[in-house]
């Protein structure tokens, strides 16, 4: 089996109120020398054989991201053992 991993981020000009919020958290844990936080999601497909990296970007694409509001980046992972 091969593993395929998609990480889904909002786009930089898009507001991320969650990120907002963790960041403004931060400063009460003492941590105070992060200026930033952006928080995505991380999808693993996993395939029954080798991974299709262009039928991949299709599923990202239609399914997985908002294109309009989000960018997603595709890591090829190593081969798994069932």
């Amino acid at each position: 089996m091969a593993r395929v991993v998609v990480d889904v981020m909002l786009k930089p000009e898009i507001l991320d109120p969650q990120g907002q919020a963790v960041a403004n958290a931060l400063p009460r844990l003492g941590v105070t020398d992060v200026t930033s936080v952006r928080i995505g999601r991380r999808i693993e497909l996993e395939f029954s054989g080798d991974a299709d990296l262009d039928r991949v970007r299709e599923i990202a694409d239609k399914l997985l991201a908002n294109p309009v509001i989000e960018d997603f980046t595709i890591h090829a992972g190593e081969r798994v053992e069932a």
